[in-house]
């Protein structure tokens, strides 16, 4: 019978803005193996029900579960508003952690600023992100920002082109005057990151909970004792999508390694 030490930890997506959790996830725990599921044949999942998102994602989370994986990572924003909390009581035993846009973080830094929180449709939407809002804003000023068709550019592999600069300035544009933080409120946008900062300007700091994610999931499998044992060996990483092409894979790649 196989240790579950050394089964896979899953990392699910809506499409290839997981990966960026996916690189904090290996910076911390390097001799894991993970198993990066995107559904981009149902992306984008911002713009969905939440009832939709919940569905795809508990159908996903099944499946990682039926393949033997030790713990499971949702690296979506969207997904974890609509899904985690439902998870939790269907698998209380797993090490499930989601990803939450970082407004704790970002309020602590500046409790009197003004904070910026690009994210979905569906996540500005959802009751987690207004929770959270109340729960760690305190005095600053937190703007949720709708961003339709931002992670469109990303899942098109194209993070940085005069489209994608016109786009983000005319997005960004109201909101720059005596801005202190900006939060990555979905897990595509880190991949836009340089250039929401030369909009912004490097006075601005950006925030983004991926690492955070990574440094919990990493918490929970060692109090479960499933963490694999630290020998030096490099993990395997695994790709799969439900729309797969030569194409994706290729910008698996080049996300991976950006």
């Amino acid at each position: 019978m196989m240790d579950k030490r050394e089964a896979p930890i899953a990392v699910f997506d809506s499409g290839m803005g997981g990966v960026s959790v996916l690189r904090e996830l290996i910076k911390t725990m390097p001799e894991e193996d993970f198993y990066y599921f995107g559904d981009s044949k149902n992306a984008p999942y911002g713009t969905k029900s939440t009832e939709k998102v919940r569905e795809l994602t508990i159908a996903h989370t099944e499946d990682f579960m039926k393949m033997g994986a030790k713990g499971v990572v949702i690296a979506c924003n969207t997904a974890t508003s609509a899904a985690v909390r439902v998870l939790r009581l269907m698998y209380p035993e797993l090490p499930l952690v989601g990803i939450e846009p970082a407004v704790k973080p970002a309020a602590e830094k500046y409790p009197q600023g003004n904070i910026l929180v690009m994210a979905t449709p569906i996540t500005i939407r959802e009751e987690k992100l207004h929770h959270l809002i109340e729960k760690f804003g305190g005095h600053a000023n937190v703007m949720p920002l709708a961003c339709p068709g931002l992670m469109d550019f990303v899942e098109a592999g194209n993070i940085d082109s005069p489209e994608l600069y016109g786009f983000l300035r005319d997005l960004l544009e109201p909101y720059q005057k005596n801005l202190d933080a900006v939060v990555l409120g979905c897990t595509h946008y880190p991949f836009v990151r340089k250039v929401i900062e030369r909009i912004v300007g490097d006075q601005v700091e950006i925030f983004d909970g991926g690492a955070g994610t990574a440094r919990e999931m990493r918490r929970r499998l060692a109090v479960d004792g499933l963490l694999r044992e630290a020998t030096g060996r490099q993990g395997k990483i695994e790709f799969h999508n439900s729309d797969l092409t030569k194409e994706r894979e290729d910008l698996f790649e080049k996300l991976l390694h950006y």
